[in-house]
């Protein structure tokens, strides 16, 4: 870890990385905006994940007192990854013929099938428990009308899983078993609630003549004001949405799994440890004797003893880690390997035959149904995972290491 101070900064910058020669400029100098918010606890922390955002650095993690950041949450509210081992050899199925190819081509096809990627949803409304209560509950949501369409949408979206980097993967662990590893989140429903108290916030601070400069796209709402309690509704709600749709997601692909292993390999198994996390949200916790709103932006809650997910790139490994509750930090680690190109630098560095020829390789079965930007989630537009382990070995530990074996992308 080092250490970025100067005189124009009002706390320190602290990155889980070797040097500045680690990370990119205009990262850095994003998050040396943040250390210059009035109302920031401590210090700013980049995780060894970091790279530029939206006003924020994604792999960041910030103390505020008596303010929430929309930005420094994000447009996925809620993102995060879930995750479910078997005690399924991977070598007891993967090669088994099917008639509609092995058993990997033919559960990856099926998953494919039956969970909505991209911009595609249910055309039937959904059980979603979150949206019932929410629904019941609503005189806390009508303030904000502009919102209120997303309560009814958010019934097709349940068990949905969006494009970009999401995805589900099949990997097998290093004991050999079948794993599970689903990253999604709130899909649209958090990108609007974002948008939305985003906007809101920078009017706000221009009609209050704020010291936060416009163009940092920091604006902030006071959690005693009508605006932040709104907007800590919403998000909440956000998170409670794509906690319940991860969780969604991972039982049909178990019921897919259940599909096909009762079709093709007549074998007694069952479902081991189970973890569901978030990885951008803000959270009221006590840190340093004083209770502040701690924004994690591509980051994972990491606290004494507590079990996360940390995923790699497609075709490359992740890890099942438990925190050690470094308070430096904020008990926080990384939420992944971290983007080394952006989507379009991927595009043009990488061609979708270059990546679907080294998933060929390594074994990997792809679910797509448009190849063309496969490129932009290529391992190789992502940061080596193991030296991202490798920096924060006093952030967490890793109880189990995982290898793509087939994934769905949108």
């Amino acid at each position: 870890m080092f250490v970025k101070m100067t005189d124009e900064l009002k706390v320190p910058v602290k990155v889980w990385l070797k040097d500045e020669t680690c990370i990119e400029a205009e990262c850095l100098e994003q998050a040396m905006r943040l250390a210059q918010l009035p109302f920031l606890h401590k210090w700013v922390a980049l995780m060894p994940d970091t790279h530029v955002g939206m006003g924020m650095p994604i792999g960041g993690v910030i103390a505020t007192k008596g303010v929430v950041i929309p930005n420094a949450v994000g447009v996925d509210i809620g993102c995060g990854m879930a995750y479910a081992g078997t005690n399924i050899k991977v070598a007891d199925v993967h090669s088994i013929a099917t008639g509609s190819g092995t058993f990997m081509q033919t559960l990856v096809g099926d998953i494919l099938r039956n969970i909505p990627v991209g911009f595609n949803r249910h055309k039937k409304k959904q059980a979603c428990a979150t949206l019932d209560k929410a629904a019941a509950e609503i005189e806390k949501y009508a303030e904000v009308p502009e919102l209120a369409g997303l309560l009814e949408e958010g019934y097709y979206q349940a068990g949905t899983l969006g494009g970009g980097n999401h995805f589900i993967e099949i990997q097998e662990d290093d004991e050999g078993y079948l794993c599970i590893m689903i990253h999604s989140g709130s899909r649209n429903f958090g990108k609007t609630v974002c948008d939305y108290f985003a906007k809101t916030a920078r009017a706000l601070n221009v009609k209050w003549y704020s010291e936060v400069p416009e163009e940092w796209r920091l604006g902030f709402l006071p959690t005693d004001t009508g605006e932040g309690k709104q907007y800590i509704d919403w998000m909440n709600l956000a998170l409670d949405f794509a906690y319940e749709n991860r969780s969604a997601m991972l039982k049909a692909v178990q019921d897919t799994l259940d599909r096909t292993m009762a079709k093709y390999a007549h074998a007694d198994y069952a479902y081991t440890e189970q973890i569901n996390c978030h990885h951008n949200y803000a959270a009221l916790e006590n840190h340093y004797g004083e209770n502040v709103w701690v924004h994690r932006k591509g980051a994972t809650r990491a606290r004494l003893g507590e079990r996360a997910v940390i995923p790699g790139a497609m075709g490359s490994y992740s890890y099942v880690v438990e925190g050690l509750g470094n308070e430096p930090s904020f008990c926080s680690s990384s939420h992944g390997a971290g983007r080394q190109y952006s989507r379009k630098g991927a595009m043009g560095r990488f061609t979708a035959e270059q990546v679907i020829c080294d998933l060929k390789e390594q074994g990997v079965v792809l679910g797509k149904l448009n190849k063309a930007d496969v490129a932009e989630e290529s391992r190789f537009a992502y940061k080596n995972i193991d030296e991202v382990m490798e920096n924060q070995l006093d952030l967490v530990k890793a109880v189990k290491r995982l290898k793509t074996v087939g994934v769905v992308k949108g």
